[in-house]
């Protein structure tokens, strides 16, 4: 357990803010590994719609390419975003935060 905490508390490097609010009824450990995990699911998004992009700066622009993957990437990134960033909304506001 003491191995997960410490890969979650490295978001506090890697994101400015990312304290997660503490939710009532639920443990601080579970809080904070699910606050901090949707965190790094934003993270993850970001990185998708990153890759994305590049992927679409490098692919083959002919015919034959396959144009549509990096679409997928990116769809796929902001999709991620999208959904981490209202359930962050959400906990923050059945928290009182």
């Amino acid at each position: 357990m003491s191995m997960t905490m410490e890969f979650f508390t490295l978001a506090d490097g890697l994101i400015p803010q990312s304290k997660p609010t503490p939710i009532n009824g639920m443990s601080e450990p579970v809080s904070k590994i699910f606050g901090y995990g949707l965190w790094l699911l934003i993270l993850a998004g970001v990185g998708g719609t990153g890759f994305g992009v590049y992927k679409l700066a490098v692919s083959d622009k002919s015919r034959s390419g396959g144009g549509s993957e990096p679409f997928k990437w990116m769809g796929g990134g902001v999709a991620t975003i999208l959904l981490a960033g209202s359930l962050i909304t959400i906990l923050n506001g059945i928290a009182g935060g």
